[in-house]
């Protein structure tokens, strides 16, 4: 059970803080209701005997926050070739309310699409993954969420340079027909 203030994480949708708990009468059924202030003023009713079967948790703590950016800061895991299976994959992570799946699913999403580019779903995927990081970031590090999108952005941009950019830089065409040395001359005239 939750209390008023609380911070908790509420799968799919981010974290927040409970602003209160009311009875509320929805379809002739009175039910207790977790009233869950999220970021930009958006109010979740989340059923407080479903709450645990849902996955809504306690927020991480500072430690936690950092493996987060640990995660942000690794390779990309191996993802599905096929854009429909991936995408499922992708939204598994998501509702399992892990937020180092949640973590994996924004770095790797980052990757394709400063690679590749990504599909209207999977950007606006990477999108709403992005800000169910950021919202639980937020409140755990007591920092803006403009801080914490910034910190999220130029963590992704390093990894992504420490092990993608050779990925995406292609050797030059001229090169592969007419072997240079270092000193930039041709070994062959």
């Amino acid at each position: 059970m939750f209390n008023v203030g609380d911070k908790i994480v509420y799968p799919m949708y981010g974290a927040g803080i409970i602003d209160s708990i009311e009875e509320k009468n929805i379809l002739g059924e009175k039910q207790s209701y977790y009233i869950l202030k999220m970021p930009g003023e958006v109010k979740v009713m989340i059923p407080t005997q479903k709450a645990e079967e849902v996955g809504v948790r306690n927020i991480i703590d500072q430690e936690s926050a950092q493996k987060v950016f640990t995660v942000l800061g690794q390779n990309e895991t191996d993802m599905e070739k096929n854009w429909n299976k991936r995408y499922r994959d992708n939204m598994e992570k998501m509702k399992s309310g892990d937020i180092y799946e949640v973590a994996d699913v924004v770095r790797n999403l980052s990757f394709k699409q400063k690679e590749k580019g990504l599909s209207t779903g999977e950007k606006k995927m990477l999108n709403n993954a992005k800000q169910i990081l950021v919202s639980e970031l937020v409140l755990t590090g007591h920092a803006s969420q403009n801080e914490v999108e910034e910190l999220v952005d130029n963590k992704i941009n390093t990894s992504f340079n420490l092990f993608k950019t050779e990925d995406v830089i292609k050797p030059s065409i001229v090169k592969k027909f007419i072997p240079f040395d270092e000193t930039g001359t041709s070994e062959n005239l």
